[in-house]
């Protein structure tokens, strides 16, 4: 008896979604919880596993069109995959004097500690790589989408054709001047529609400009104490907590402390009210390659530095991988950028609606300061705060940055929470 296949339940507020790509064709033989086909939101990706093991039997909706909640896309005919699957048995041959050299076996190669995430294991087999080469950036040296794709544009070669002579010898796409030469001189156009992601982001972006009075103002840190203090401890933490220390989790207290003395800063306005907020659910922001999100911890003053550090690496990951659920991205009351990761020096972040300020980080540089009369050189830090100025004024503004400052320049104040 054939099964439909259908879009699976959409997180709440999330009217329709986008069927990106099948990642089967009809005909193909499927196996049981295989992706069959990616389905975007706004804000996150979904996958729509198999629910048998079978034959794909129809496809009723292509890529890139909007679909709903419970629509059938697709005709699964259950119980042929065994067969269809299979490779079929090699004749034998007495003239055979070696097996053929194949790609290597994805499962073989990955080792117990790192285990793949459908969509890393899709990209590994689809590009015939060997994960075991690959860098992973994510918790405990797991492999993200994000190692995949940035491994296979450095140029990366399948596995499978490493060890021949012959195609060693062959020019590659990194080699062939004629091509390079081509794609260099381009000058064609290339339309491509943003994803909904994208899109979204545009949206409330635009919203926040219109809907907002901005205001940044700027400040630095001296990290000396932070970095003596992670350097002092780090090997002992990531020993007993698994996790390193980083310095998100003395930012995420930082501002938690501040906060607590600036209410209005972590407040939102609604009409003509001011909402106040009495719990502290700090969003970080996370680039992904769909683009940026912000996964928010909850009662983040409540978490210890190693419960910051490993909630925002699971999130992290999951993020990359759009395994993440919508619910784990909204409500913030604050956020944190990060573009220090990135090189920046220096920036003016946009405020997240609804909420009324976010704080911007930037790049480490050991730059001359004056310290007791004396010319130094110390690890210094731009911070910046973009502000609602409708609801928070300058002073609120400058004294949460000024406490942020006085924190992380004498850790002992966050422990003390002074």
């Amino acid at each position: 008896m054939s099964i439909e296949i259908k879009v699976p339940q959409l997180p709440e507020s999330i009217q329709d979604a986008t069927l990106v790509s099948w990642h089967k064709q009809a005909g193909e033989a499927v196996r049981r919880d295989e992706n069959l086909v990616d389905i975007e939101t706004d804000k996150v990706v979904l996958e729509c596993p198999a629910p048998a093991d079978g034959v794909l039997k129809e496809i009723r909706i292509q890529g890139g069109a909007t679909v709903t909640a419970g629509q059938v896309i697709a005709i699964l005919e259950p119980g042929a995959a065994a067969a269809s699957s299979k490779p079929a048995a090699a004749a034998p041959s007495q003239t055979v004097s070696a097996p053929p050299k194949t790609a290597p076996d994805v499962a073989a190669s990955v080792r117990s500690d790192r285990p793949l995430s459908p969509s890393v294991r899709r990209l590994v087999e689809e590009h015939q790589l060997d994960p075991a080469k690959i860098q992973g950036s994510g918790l405990d040296g797991r492999l993200t989408k994000c190692d995949v794709l940035e491994y296979i544009n450095q140029g990366a070669e399948p596995a499978a054709t490493a060890d021949s002579g012959v195609q060693a010898a062959a020019p590659t796409a990194k080699t062939a001047t004629p091509i390079s030469r081509a794609v260099s001189g381009s000058r064609e156009d290339r339309r491509v529609p943003m994803t909904r992601m994208r899109a979204r982001i545009a949206q409330r972006l635009s919203e926040s400009q219109d809907n907002t009075v901005m205001l940044t103002s700027f400040n630095e840190v001296d990290l000396s104490k932070v970095i003596e203090l992670r350097g002092r401890y780090k090997d002992k933490f990531e020993k007993q907590q698994g996790v390193k220390l980083g310095f998100m989790s003395f930012f995420v207290k930082a501002v938690v402390e501040a906060l607590k003395k600036y209410p209005v800063v972590n407040a939102s306005s609604e009409g003509n009210d001011i909402i106040y907020h009495d719990y502290w659910d700090i969003s970080v922001a996370v680039s992904t390659p769909r683009g940026l999100v912000t996964p928010v911890l909850r009662d983040a003053d409540q978490m210890s530095f190693a419960e910051i550090e490993k909630t925002l690496a699971d999130m992290a990951v999951r993020a990359r991988d759009g395994k993440i659920s919508l619910e784990e991205l909204t409500g913030g009351t604050f956020t944190i950028t990060n573009g220090g990761v990135f090189g920046s020096l220096f920036s003016t972040p946009i405020i997240n609606p609804p909420q009324s300020g976010i704080l911007g980080m930037h790049t480490i540089k050991e730059r001359a300061i004056v310290v007791d009369g004396q010319v130094v050189a110390r690890p210094m830090m731009y911070i910046a705060i973009t502000y609602d100025h409708r609801i928070v004024d300058g002073r609120e503004a400058v004294l949460f940055l000024v406490s942020i400052k006085e924190q992380l320049e004498d850790p002992a104040r966050l422990l003390l929470q002074i």
